[in-house]
């Protein structure tokens, strides 16, 4: 009885002899057929957990951003409401009192000053303090004899902190003695 050869893609998957001949045609020993197997089956694991780390990576990536994306949207929310209330009382027609339209805008001021809170942002205190170049940017130098060598002076723009991380510098008057 011949046996025939079937090559085509429902051909059944026929183990390797691991002793038959190499793509060469030279006949391979067993041992050495054995560590080119192990060593196709490592270099295809290889390739496999690189091509799933850069898919996890990728994926990681893209998290990260809809996770800021989402809350920077979440902030200008807030922000918003914030803008939305001003508009409001720009509207207002307050008939000539400036008192209550100061107490309007003091209501709002301390709405953003309560979001900045929330979120963690408070603002740096500056003036009476040694200038720090960390927190700090001093944009004026002046000779004064009622203030210490370095000492901020005026708060020119006011800075300030989330967490520990600086958001802005505060703009600074500085005394020279």
């Amino acid at each position: 009885m011949t046996e025939e050869l079937y090559e085509g893609p429902d051909a059944p998957a026929v183990a390797a002899d691991p002793a038959g001949p190499d793509p060469d045609g030279e006949t391979v020993p067993p041992e050495i057929a054995t560590l080119k197997a192990e060593r196709d089956d490592y270099h295809d694991r290889l390739l496999r957990t690189a091509a799933e780390f850069e898919n996890y990576r990728k994926r990681a990536d893209r998290d990260r951003r809809d996770q800021a994306d989402y809350a920077t949207g979440e902030l200008l929310l807030e922000v918003l409401t914030l803008a939305d209330d001003f508009d409001r009382a720009l509207a207002v027609d307050a008939g000539g009192s400036t008192d209550a339209y100061r107490k309007g805008v003091a209501l709002i001021h301390a709405k953003l000053h309560e979001l900045l809170r929330r979120h963690n942002v408070q603002p740096i205190e500056a003036v009476g303090h040694d200038f720090d170049p960390n927190l700090h940017q001093a944009v004026l130098h002046e000779p004064s004899r009622t203030h210490r060598d370095g000492e901020v002076m005026e708060e020119l723009r006011r800075g300030y902190m989330r967490g520990d991380r600086l958001l802005r510098p505060a703009m600074v008057k500085v005394a020279k003695a």
